[in-house]
């Protein structure tokens, strides 16, 4: 095998060639592992190889080493591990000599291969030498690139291995990181591969940050790497900088007043715009932390207790200095900007809405005098600006303080949806949508409407990002006005509404938009969400419209079903699949709105929808809104849904099947709790199967665990729907809960704890199905054996110091089900165990849904010990 060839046609031009290649490659790779990776790591470290047939080497043995999937990259590194020493020895010799490299390229390729085997080496207690050696490099050595490419190497290393791993090494790295990035460092680009590298290594160099002195010297670099003469240099400087301030804002005071005010609002001005878009981020981050930290302090003034964090208002000190420099910002849009390219006009939009939400009512008195100077300007950037000035500021402060403005605005507003410029059209569509999503009550039926949907409605002939947004202004429109003028409860239809007159004519036009074959800024999918929200919250007076417009969709379905086999290529079977998608949701959206009222049309939606799944291939989304149609179909015929049952479950059960597809299999679970809760105990003869499939998921290695969690709720699901009829499948299940129950939480691992949270909530939900479908029957004793593990975890979750609400409620809500269960005693001696009584007392921190299931749970358990 002659490697260098080899390796030169895995970039070839021609497809055969490549491809070819690339399978001998990978069969050398599974035949001859060792000899592989050797091959690669000599053609890396060859100075007289071409540089293209280096980086494939390089590529290659990264690729070898690394993978996105868990279970993959545990192949790959134990592959690694079970190499000779000497294997491994050569090749991580060769890597660290080509960082060195004459060419710079080359060296950067062996920066990634030696952060590759770092990633699976360090975290095993091996290579431990490893940092001293690029300590070395860094500091001892005269060559550039071997500094750059080493710099590069511990920047990957830190991007890719977890802090706590690198924490104890944290001195070394920061003194070679630090080295490399100071002012007198000659090279800008060792400085920049240093740069970067700090920015990686911000996270795990906490305790140096908690030192006054190290973190002053830390500070001073990065604030002079902002003056830099290299722009990029300057970048990555600002980069570090909305990082550290992300990370370390409580430390933050002093170094603001005395450097980082005035360089980010310098910064914000430069010339160069990828600088300018980092200083307008450093202030977003500031925002955002301010209004995480009023929350907070929100939260802790409703319990009566201070925070742990304070504020230092860093964005309401500088507020007089950056609202003018984001102003100014405002207005240097770029006519032909494509929506996709973040640019700095935008960045400056985004900061001020954060900034209106941290600073709340002064933000208005600091923009007012912009807007009005600008909203009827000549130029169209002035105007749009002073249009888009408005909308960022609206949700921050108090409402009572904006709505004599907006009511001041509206009229202006909606004129502008005939400007001449499509940019200001467009910033008005987008702030009209605000108002009507904020500030409803600022819009009078009777004064406004008629001239409002007129503009939106208009709009929707416009360009497509017009169309999105006028989309987006009735949605909000429509959603806002429904819960203001409509009944108390979801179910409660109100007899008429405010939107009654228009709603024909505004769900014609939406339709019309929707009949194009184009999706540019998905602005159809814009629309087909805009009549979900009209038909959701359809007054009586107007379900005339909602069964129009039901089956026209329904006509469309079954057109698209008819011409399914003429679709050519890929993208005709996208458009196709969004298309369904966005039928399915609307359909949805009709059955929860009719309810039982559906049922004239029930055959119809499952005739077409037994066509789609059998059309929809077995990995399409399509497929999952599928599903949720015959859900909620289910939940709103109930028992009437029996006689679709046996046509639709040869398509569920390949789908609970799929278990490398997390998503359809969540929904086809969730849909046997759907049928169960529909037909209760009719689903009995179902049972049997369901359970058998739900147990033999439990089982699979393949399936996500966050399935397994659903699974375990739905159990509770059927066993609610069938009662005694659980009795056969009860012991079995009981099992299974016990043994989930036991799985303890790691305090340092979050992912781990977050799951087993979500896992408990899924059990207790199961448990509280099983309890409440026996109580009150015959077969109640069954549950008198389970009890005390029941109870065992009740007091396991509730003593738990990272216990949620949801969690708490369920809780009571099980230990009173139980209680109630047996009235006659027979759970006394369980019941007056002495943590159980300590619980049922109120707690400081109770929201009062939690406190209500709480008092009755303590009188079921004060019934059942007398």
């Amino acid at each position: 095998m002659n490697a260098t060839e080899l390796l030169a046609n895995t970039l070839s031009p021609d497809a055969t060639t490549r491809q070819n290649a690339t399978e001998k490659l990978e069969n050398a790779s599974r035949e001859n592992y060792p000899e592989y990776m050797l091959m690669l790591s000599s053609v890396l470290a060859d100075e007289n190889s071409q540089l293209h047939v280096r980086n494939a080497a390089g590529l290659a043995l990264k690729n070898a080493l690394s993978a996105r999937e868990s279970a993959r990259q545990t192949e790959y590194s134990n592959r690694w591990l079970n190499l000779s020493s000497d294997a491994k020895a050569k090749i991580k010799q060769e890597s660290l000599m080509t960082l060195g490299s004459s060419s710079s390229k080359a060296g950067t390729f062996a920066a990634q291969v030696v952060a590759a085997i770092a990633a699976v080496e360090l975290p095993q207690g091996q290579w431990n030498e490893l940092i001293e050696v690029l300590l070395g490099f860094v500091n001892n050595q005269p060559s550039a690139n071997l500094k750059i490419a080493t710099l590069q190497a511990i920047g990957f290393i830190c991007e890719s291995i977890k802090p706590d791993i690198l924490a104890l090494r944290s001195n070394e790295i920061l003194t070679a990181v630090i080295h490399g990035a100071r002012k007198e460092e000659t090279s800008p680009d060792v400085q920049l591969a240093a740069i970067h590298a700090l920015f990686n290594s911000l996270e795990f160099i906490r305790d140096n940050f908690d030192r006054e002195g190290e973190r002053n010297y830390i500070m001073q670099v990065v604030c002079e790497a902002t003056q830099n003469q290299s722009v990029n240099v300057q970048i990555g400087a600002f980069e570090c900088l909305v990082r550290i301030m992300d990370l370390y804002y409580d430390k933050m005071a002093l170094y603001m007043e005395q450097a980082l005010f005035g360089l980010t609002v310098v910064g914000m001005k430069h010339s160069e715009e990828r600088v300018a878009l980092q200083a307008v981020e450093f202030w977003s981050t500031v925002c955002e932390e301010e209004v995480e930290l009023a929350l907070e302090a929100q939260e802790a003034q409703e319990y009566g207790e201070l925070p742990e964090r304070e504020s230092k208002y860093f964005s309401k000190i500088a507020l007089p200095e950056i609202v003018p420099v984001l102003l100014m910002l405002l207005t240097k849009q770029e006519e032909d900007a494509d929506e996709d390219e973040w640019n700095v006009s935008m960045a400056a939009g985004t900061c001020l809405t954060l900034l209106a939400g941290a600073v709340a009512d002064a933000i208005v008195p600091a923009v007012i005098p912009f807007i009005e100077a600008h909203i009827k300007a000549e130029d169209w950037h002035h105007r749009e600006a002073a249009v888009m000035t408005f909308g960022s500021i609206l949700e921050g402060p108090d409402p009572s303080v904006l709505t004599p403005l907006a009511e001041q605005a509206l009229p202006l507003l909606i004129n502008m949806m005939a400007d001449t410029n499509i940019h200001v059209k467009d910033t008005t569509a987008w702030t009209l949508g605000r108002i009507c999503d904020i500030l409803i009550t600022v819009i009078k039926p009777d004064v406004h409407l008629h001239p409002l949907i007129s503009a939106l409605v208009g709009g929707l002939q416009d360009n497509p990002r017009i169309v999105v947004n006028c989309c987006w202004a009735l949605m909000n429109l429509s959603d806002q006005l429904g819960m203001f003028y409509g009944g108390e409860d979801e179910a409660d239809t109100p007899a008429t509404g405010p939107l009654s007159p228009y709603y024909e004519g505004i769900v014609q036009a939406l339709l019309h938009v929707t009949e194009s074959s184009s999706n540019e800024s998905n602005y159809r999918t814009a629309a087909y969400e805009a009549i979900t929200s009209f038909l959701t919250h359809a007054a009586n007076d107007v379900l005339g419209v909602v069964e129009t417009t039901t089956v026209t969709i329904l006509q469309r379905m079954e057109h698209l079903l008819s011409v399914q086999n003429q679709i050519l290529g890929v993208d005709d079977r996208n458009n196709w699949n969004e298309l369904q998608s966005n039928f399915c949701s609307v359909i949805i959206c009709v059955i929860r709105k009719l309810g039982n009222g559906i049922q004239p049309l029930a055959d119809r939606i499952m005739t077409a929808v037994l066509q789609l799944i059998q059309s929809a291939g077995k990995t399409s989304t399509v497929l999952e809104d599928a599903f949720l149609v015959v859900g909620s179909l289910a939940s709103a015929l109930e028992t009437q849904f029996s006689p679709y049952i046996s046509a639709f479950l040869p398509f569920l059960y390949p789908a609970l099947k799929a278990h490398e597809d997390t998503q359809l299999c969540t929904v086809a679970v969730g849909i046997i709790g759907d049928i169960s809760r529909a037909l209760g105990d009719q689903s009995a003869q179902y049972a049997g199967p369901f359970m058998t499939v739900l147990l033999e998921n439990l089982q699979s290695d393949v399936l996500n665990r966050n399935v397994k969690i659903v699974i375990l709720s739905c159990f509770g699901d059927i066993a609610l729907a069938i009662g005694p009829s659980f009795e056969p499948y009860l012991e079995t299940t009981m099992n299974v809960l016990r043994q989930a129950g036991a799985v303890q939480p790691n305090p340092l691992d979050y992912d781990l704890m977050d799951y087993v949270s979500q896992l408990r909530e899924g059990i207790l939900e199961a448990y509280t199905g099983i309890v409440t479908g026996l109580k009150n029957t015959n077969k109640v004793n069954l549950l008198l054996q389970h009890a005390p593990s029941v109870l065992e975890l009740i007091q396991r979750c509730l003593t738990d110091d990272e216990k949620t609400e949801s969690l708490v409620k369920l809780c009571y809500g099980l230990l009173g089900d139980l209680a109630d269960s047996f009235p006659g005693g027979q759970l006394k001696q369980l019941l007056l165990q002495p943590w159980i009584a300590s619980e049922l007392k109120a707690r400081h921190r109770m929201n009062q849904d939690v406190k209500k299931t709480m008092r009755w749970a303590r009188d079921m358990v004060k019934q059942a010990t007398q």
